[in-house]
């Protein structure tokens, strides 16, 4: 390694890695004999949580990321640093928070064995960084800032150039924000080389001597190990790296990949490349039971065009299996060009990529533009700062009418420090309300998860993880791992146990009735004509119920909410069609239905 640079990596195979393949839904104690693994292979830096893997361990895994977090630290070990991934002003949520939230947000990861946080603001927009990078410093914690970088979707221009992120990184300076080191985030993977070489080579002219500059991307574009070449030639010190099988595709190049690119070159990784390919031995077979989706395994050519981030474009891709309309994809990802386009050009990267992709989801579902999602309705009026030019006046006056709220320049931490609904007043009244203890730690779920944070303290929280079977009939690898039928619904598998009167799907557990007669559908519209049902209220689309307003009895008016249903983290209010009185409701909490689905009998 003699007159070599080596280049510090951060290993992102547990953090990025598990969002950006299996959607952030994997089980702490399957990976965690992984972990060890690369610890014996000398790896010493590590992404260890935060972003989606905090959420999703309560939505999703029905486990808590704060032990995830101290189990993560004892695998580790003492001297590993262990980094996390926070939104500013958002911190782990995808809702911006108020500051008593925020401050206590970085006070739990530093008691729970973190040492560095990498921080974000999906808008560049630098105000949202400056209270919450103060109190990552203030708990004792590294301060990674960051500036988040894409490539607009061809004939765009306004922002997301060479000189954009130059302004954004004086604005950072400008504003004091105490930090140790600068990350340059590109999460779709769609800056180009040489526009990530001159953002690089300008910042460390623009840097203190000295200053740690990180550059992040993914393999979505094609164009990674390239990237981070162009990175490390304008003066990059470190890059992300990941292991398989959570590495390439929609996640970071690995390791080996990196070392093989580097092979006759200036730079080195130092590191054995034997022990580490041990450690991917390891990490495989901990792995091996989890479904793979195919998208996460390729180079995706429509990404410059639709800029969806790789740990966005799984996490969503999982939900619309779990909804049953897989089938929309390709619509869907060719929709987020539009959505960009008049969208203020905010970074596709959570929450902002999230925004996109639901609009470009109702876009799909609903017809273009009729029904706003409620955080790209909100991004476009400026509740979550100002976007890096301003969205198109035309989406911006839907928006205004769709959610009836006016734009406004206020700081999301002013608007929601006045909020009586955020911070931790509001959070300990949900955990009252629930008999649930009043700790840090679930004060802090109960802010950033809501109301299925408290459905997970309460021990109510389902497992919506997807692992393979391999004892499955017929050689079937069925989602769930549960032995029995193996059923095909619209193209879905379903793993289904009956016994008794309970029947088991996917690990969910049912109550149901077995009796001769008619199939289902031919009994709800019988007992519809039988009891003179003049309302039907259908699901305009697929989702889970995640909330029930109403019960048999009730008389409603127009307008009153009957249910809220939830598809790709938005929450859709079915409200009554009409005045009338509730004869049935035909679903329960925690059901997913299906578009079109019978959900309440209006009289």
């Amino acid at each position: 390694m003699l007159g070599k640079k080596q280049v510090k990596f951060m290993c992102t195979a547990f953090r990025d890695g598990f969002q950006s393949v299996y959607g952030a839904r994997v089980l702490t104690e399957d990976f965690i004999p992984a972990v060890e693994a690369a610890r014996e292979a000398g790896i010493t830096w590590y992404e260890a949580g935060g972003g989606a893997r905090f959420q999703s361990l309560y939505f999703y895994c029905n486990q808590d990321a704060f032990e995830m977090m101290d189990k993560f630290r004892e695998a580790a070990g003492p001297d590993a640093d262990l980094q996390t991934l926070a939104r500013g002003v958002n911190v782990v949520g995808l809702d911006s928070q108020s500051s008593d939230i925020i401050d206590l947000h970085a006070k739990l990861f530093k008691k729970h064995g973190i040492s560095t946080i990498r921080n974000f603001d999906a808008l560049n927009d630098v105000n949202n960084l400056i209270y919450s990078g103060k109190c990552i410093v203030d708990a004792g914690l590294k301060h990674q800032v960051c500036v988040t970088l894409m490539e607009l979707p061809p004939g765009c221009e306004g922002a997301h150039d060479a000189e954009f992120y130059e302004k954004t990184l004086r604005k950072i300076l400008d504003a004091d924000i105490p930090f140790s080191s600068v990350c340059f985030k590109d999460a779709s993977g769609t800056a180009v080389p040489s526009k990530v070489h001159e953002t690089i080579k300008r910042a460390r002219r623009m840097l203190p001597a000295g200053t740690l500059i990180h550059f992040h991307t993914h393999e979505t574009a094609g164009i990674s190990v390239q990237g981070y070449m162009a990175a490390l030639d304008a003066g990059a010190d470190a890059i992300d790296l990941s292991l398989a099988p959570a590495s390439g595709g929609t996640c970071q190049p690995d390791i080996a990949t990196m070392w093989h690119a580097f092979r006759g070159s200036k730079y080195d990784l130092g590191i054995d490349i034997d022990k580490v390919m041990e450690a991917e031995k390891v990490f495989k077979e901990c792995m091996k039971d989890y479904f793979m989706p195919p998208e996460a395994t390729k180079v995706e050519p429509m990404i410059p065009w639709s800029p969806m981030p790789g740990g966005a474009l799984t996490a969503n891709t999982q939900m619309l299996r779990d909804n049953g309309i897989m089938d929309k994809y390709p619509e869907m990802i060719a929709a987020m060009s539009d959505v960009v386009k008049r969208g203020g050009f905010g970074t596709s990267v959570t929450p902002v990529s999230q925004f996109y992709f639901q609009q470009a989801f109702n876009n799909v579902m609903f017809g273009p533009w009729k029904k706003i999602a409620d955080g790209y309705g909100k991004m476009v009026l400026g509740y979550f700062g100002k976007t890096p030019v301003s969205p198109d006046p035309e989406i911006v006056e839907i928006a205004e009418e769709q959610l009836g709220m006016e734009p406004t320049i206020q700081t999301p931490i002013e608007i929601n420090d006045a909020d009586p609904k955020k911070g931790i007043p509001a959070a300990k009244k949900r955990l009252q309300d629930a008999s649930l203890p009043l700790t840090d730690e679930n004060i802090f779920i109960s802010a950033t998860c809501m109301d299925k944070g408290i459905d997970y303290l309460k021990g109510e929280a389902t497992l919506g993880i997807r692992k393979v079977d391999p004892t499955a009939p017929q050689g079937e690898k069925s989602a769930a791992g549960a032995d029995g039928y193996t059923v095909s619904v619209n193209g879905n598998k379903y793993v289904v146990k009956l016994d008794g009167d309970k029947a088991s799907v996917n690990g969910k557990t049912y109550e149901i009735e077995v009796t001769e007669g008619t199939a289902k559908g031919d009994k709800d519209t019988a007992a519809s004509k039988s009891s003179g049902v003049k309302t039907p209220v259908n699901a305009a689309m697929p989702g889970a119920v995640v909330r029930v307003e109403c019960k048999k009895g009730d008389a409603v008016s127009e307008g009153d909410v009957l249910l809220v249903l939830e598809a790709m983290k938005m929450e859709v209010e079915i409200k009554a069609p009409a005045d009338g009185k509730v004869e049935a409701v035909k679903v329960k909490k925690g059901d997913q239905v299906t578009a079109g689905q019978l959900l309440v009998d209006l009289g």
